[in-house]
């Protein structure tokens, strides 16, 4: 009943998350990228996307994404995962409403919601009512099942250990959590056996909440594993920010204890809510001791951590607002700058990808997928931009490069698409143990080199203006395609001969095909600035 129980709640969480994100919308990065710009409004927005995702560790995970992006210095990103840490307290105090009686019709709600309803938002809340419910649900199945371990000796003796070691208490509550993976898991759990008797005294509890929060680390540092060095880095921070806190609060113990004790009896609160407060008191209390020296913690982790990071800087540069009414011909200029950084992204994303292609090294395909989101992203701002710039009366030689630098946005944003999709053939290939010949290796290489050249080419055609590097860059087309011609035939005779197998033939193909889309895509930023002259 007990394992059933944890599997329904962890169900609820992860599914109450996914449907409080989806209501949310795509705004969680947005928000992270927004408002942290000191350490503070880091807190604040930790706190904020922890409550939404319903997940410490997934606001961690989406915090080293940004870190490693360039959206978020390492000192920004201390402030978020500290944030999390006070967000996650919230679901103990959701718990300690004590309305497990309501949670199958709650979850009736929710599937009213979600399959009677034919409108997408009406679906995205029956998820979040459904989580609700389930979490309550399961919550409820663990209470039943845990119950009876108050009559079990060992377990008394258990108990007694842990009040007069709080050590061991901490070490419980850390091996738990990382057997299920989840900290709000593990504290419903203590709630439970705390509100049943199973657990008497707040002197055996606390420590093993001390644990538990300790323990929730462990998920970001299997998440940073074998990562890059920002990973590493906010998952070492929060390590070492929730063990100060554990540090500190295990030294002033017997007075912590007392206070709980003290509001639990003045407020009337229950058992579930007592532990609430403990943790919410005990984590907050933790960032306001902390958040000062955020600095000094973002140093000592470089310090055990060192070394350079690649950092990919997502925003927009050049981009300024202002100059779109004052002259749109400088508007132009710094939208074209903006092209070009676009550009240059594409071309190390291409590098990447045939690097991973060839040596299949998981960074590098992390990279490339960072540098997609980089083009995206860049995308979207430099046509906005340049949307905002059309409102006004332009000259025709304005309106020509403004036309130019619309399609070669486009051009370069479906360069990013192809990239991606080159990842997504070679982890297909890794995921199915798929071989591919060493000729055929040595074909895509070559394949890789000519695309790559043609692009750089092009970038450099539309830096400089120069028509004859961008006519060289046209006449690379034919080279491109006779290239993608030979080495499906050269394909075709690997694949007679028995050298190669059908899956493999397919990821080939389909590899050379997407580098010819982007040789394709090269011509065509050539065109533009042959057509723009």
């Amino acid at each position: 009943m007990f394992l059933g129980g944890l599997a329904i709640f962890l169900f609820g969480i992860k599914y109450l998350g996914d449907g409080l994100q989806r209501v949310a919308g795509d705004k969680l990065r947005d928000l992270l990228d927004k408002f942290t710009s000191n350490p503070l409004m880091g807190v604040l927005s930790g706190i904020t996307v922890t409550i939404l995702l319903q997940t410490s560790t997934g606001t961690t995970v989406l915090t080293i994404g940004l870190v490693n992006a360039g959206f978020m210095t390492m000192r920004q990103a201390i402030g978020v995962i500290m944030g999390a840490n006070v967000g996650t307290t919230v679901t103990a105090f959701i718990i300690g409403l004590n309305i497990e009686d309501y949670a199958l019709p709650i979850m009736t709600i929710g599937t009213l919601l979600l399959f009677f309803i034919k409108n997408k938002k009406a679906n995205n809340f029956g998820q979040v009512f459904f989580g609700f419910g389930a979490l309550f649900y399961g919550l409820e199945l663990m209470g039943e099942g845990v119950s009876p371990l108050r009559e079990l000796d060992a377990f008394t003796e258990l108990t007694v250990s842990m009040s007069e070691n709080p050590l061991l208490g901490v070490l419980i509550g850390t091996i738990f959590t990382v057997a299920v993976q989840s900290s709000t898991a593990a504290i419903g759990l203590l709630q439970q056996l705390y509100s049943s008797g199973a657990i008497e005294s707040l002197d055996a509890v606390l420590p093993v909440l001390f644990g538990d929060n300790l323990g929730t680390t462990i998920t970001a540092v299997l998440a940073a594993l074998g990562s890059s060095l920002a990973a590493k880095r906010a998952a070492a921070s929060h390590v070492i920010f929730n063990l100060l806190g554990t540090v500190l609060v295990l030294l002033v113990l017997q007075p912590f204890t007392a206070l709980v004790s003290f509001l639990s009896e003045r407020l009337a609160l229950n058992p579930e809510m007592t532990i609430a407060f403990a943790h919410g008191i005990f984590n907050t209390s933790n960032v306001l001791i902390q958040l000062p020296f955020v600095g000094l913690l973002a140093l000592i982790v470089t310090k055990i951590l060192p070394g350079d990071e690649t950092v990919i800087d997502y925003k927009a540069q050049h981009l300024d607002p202002v100059l779109i009414h004052q002259s749109s011909s400088i508007a132009l200029g710094q939208a074209k700058k903006e092209v070009l950084r676009m550009a240059e992204l594409s071309e190390k994303g291409l590098i990447e990808a045939g690097k991973f292609v060839q040596t299949k090294h998981k960074r590098h395909a992390e990279l490339t997928y960072q540098f997609e989101d980089a083009i995206n992203n860049l995308d979207r701002k430099i046509t906005d931009y340049l949307s905002q710039i059309s409102s006004n009366s332009l000259t025709a030689q304005d309106s020509n490069f403004h036309s130019m630098l619309i399609n070669t946005v486009r051009d370069i944003e479906r360069v990013g698409d192809h990239l991606e999709n080159l990842i997504e053939l070679s982890e297909y290939q890794v995921a199915n143990k798929v071989q591919l010949s060493e000729l055929a290796m040595q074909d895509l290489e070559e394949m890789f080199e000519l695309t790559t050249q043609t692009l750089q080419q092009a970038v450099l055609a539309l830096e400089t203006g120069d028509v004859e590097e961008a006519r060289s860059v046209v006449l690379k087309e034919d080279q491109i395609d006779k290239l993608e011609r030979q080495l499906r035939k050269k394909h075709i005779l690997r694949l007679n001969k028995g050298n190669c197998n059908g899956s493999a033939g397919i990821i080939f193909v389909d590899m050379i095909s997407n580098l010819e889309r982007i040789g394709d895509h090269s011509v065509n930023i050539a065109e533009a600035v042959i057509g723009e002259e």
